[in-house]
């Protein structure tokens, strides 16, 4: 039986909390939910990761000093790289460079397949042909140019010869012949000689060749030189004229022309003086013309 005067029974309610362990570093009676403790054992694992990377990071630089090696690792600078990579470029190039060179130079890629020759007169292409002495077919890289030219200039009548590679396959050999400007006589026959006193031939002489009389022509001897002097440094149209040319010495040299005349030239100074009074003189009759002292030629 209810007895109506009793009051209704009072309710007591309780905070529920959720399951689990309490928060690390929180306050006493805080627990974590799942999330949360989630996150707090992925941090963990990160801090222990970390250690552990710390740990194996001193070991190894432990072994570096050990080593004698430094710990720090210096960047390289920019333009040290820039360096290497020009200096691996050039050595490319010198590697392939070097590798063309061994090409041209071994196999008949660039040969001389054909033999270019100028400049002959009197000489002829077969004469500067064996002088030269190269082979049809020579890589070009492998023929001394130079030895070439002196052989071919070793040719009496040949005053220079020049040798040229033409890439791809032809060799041209370029020869100045030597120029008679005198000739002597001897026992064998008629000697040539060019501007430079050298003794190149021995042929007939040219027509109006002047004669050179001297006791030991050559291109030492210091008479042949004054003679030549003196007739290189005429007037054409009086070196034309010129039959004989006489040098006992370098003072007294003489000039007698093809219709007889005589000229006096004396010694080598003043030459070109000289040569300029003697042309004036000419257009003047007489038989001795001396212009050994050009302030005063005279004429007789």
């Amino acid at each position: 039986m209810t007895d109506d005067n009793d009051a209704p029974a009072e309710v007591v309610t309780e905070p529920i909390f959720a399951a689990g362990p309490p928060l690390q570093g929180a306050p006493p009676g805080e627990f974590e939910g799942p999330r949360r403790r989630a996150r707090r054992e992925r941090a963990e694992r990160r801090a222990a990761q970390a250690r552990a990377r710390a740990i194996e990071q001193a070991r190894r630089e432990a072994k570096r000093r050990a080593r004698g090696q430094t710990s720090e690792s210096k960047p390289v600078p920019r333009g040290a790289v820039r360096g290497l990579k020009m200096a691996l470029a050039t050595i490319l190039v010198s590697v392939v460079a070097v590798g063309l060179g061994l090409i041209l130079y071994f196999t008949p890629v660039m040969s001389a397949r054909s033999i270019v020759v100028t400049g002959t007169g009197t000489v002829t292409r077969e004469e500067v042909l064996d002088a030269a002495r190269v082979q049809p077919g020579t890589p070009l890289l492998q023929i001394d140019t130079g030895a070439v030219a002196d052989r071919v200039a070793a040719i009496r009548r040949v005053a220079s010869a020049r040798v040229q590679r033409q890439y791809p396959s032809a060799l041209r050999i370029t020869v100045v012949e030597r120029i008679p400007v005198v000739v002597k006589d001897f026992p064998d026959g008629p000697h040539l000689y060019d501007r430079d006193g050298v003794d190149f031939a021995t042929a007939p002489p040219p027509p109006a060749l002047p004669y050179l009389d001297v006791d030991n022509p050559g291109p030492s001897d210091p008479a042949t030189k004054a003679a030549l002097e003196v007739l290189t440094a005429l007037r054409p149209e009086v070196a034309g004229q010129v039959g004989r040319i006489a040098a006992p010495s370098v003072s007294s040299i003489t000039l007698t022309l093809t219709d007889g005349r005589t000229v006096i030239w004396g010694t080598t100074d003043r030459t070109e003086e000289k040569a300029e009074k003697l042309a004036a003189l000419l257009t003047q009759p007489g038989h001795t013309y001396d212009v050994s002292s050009p302030d005063l030629p005279t004429v007789k």
